[in-house]
């Protein structure tokens, strides 16, 4: 009997060292490991698919219905909205895209479409 409990404080010894000397180390390893994976996967932005797809459905058919005449700020502000929309949209399904570093102007408009068919491609509904 007092084999068994001696035997039982030098687990009990040796697990309490362990926690006290190995406990940091383990902490600093989980959070390391949290935070590279989160880098390589992206929290989802928590809106449904079909949200983001409607969201660039009516975008789209606003860019493209602006008037004549309407001030500059609103061409721009619809289209930085778009242009965030399909970015969140290419984030869900996993689609690479270079949109947020092109500048202002035809690269931009060039990598826009090429952003949609690629979308398109993956299987969301959205216009041309």
């Amino acid at each position: 009997m007092s084999t068994a409990l001696i035997q039982l404080v030098a687990i009990l010894a040796g697990f309490a060292a362990v926690v006290v000397l190995f406990g940091p180390l383990t902490r600093w390893l989980e959070r390391r490991s949290a935070r590279r994976h989160a880098a390589r996967n992206p929290a989802p932005s928590g809106r449904p698919l079909e949200r983001v797809a409607a969201d660039l459905r009516r975008l789209g058919r606003q860019v493209d219905l602006v008037p004549a005449g309407a001030p500059m700020a609103r061409r721009r502000g619809l289209l930085a909205a778009y242009d965030d929309v399909l970015l969140e949209a290419a984030g869900m399904l996993g689609v690479p895209s270079s949109l947020a570093g092109c500048p202002e102007g035809r690269a931009r408009e060039v990598e826009r479409l090429r952003l949609v068919a690629e979308l398109r491609r993956a299987g969301l509904r959205v216009p041309v």
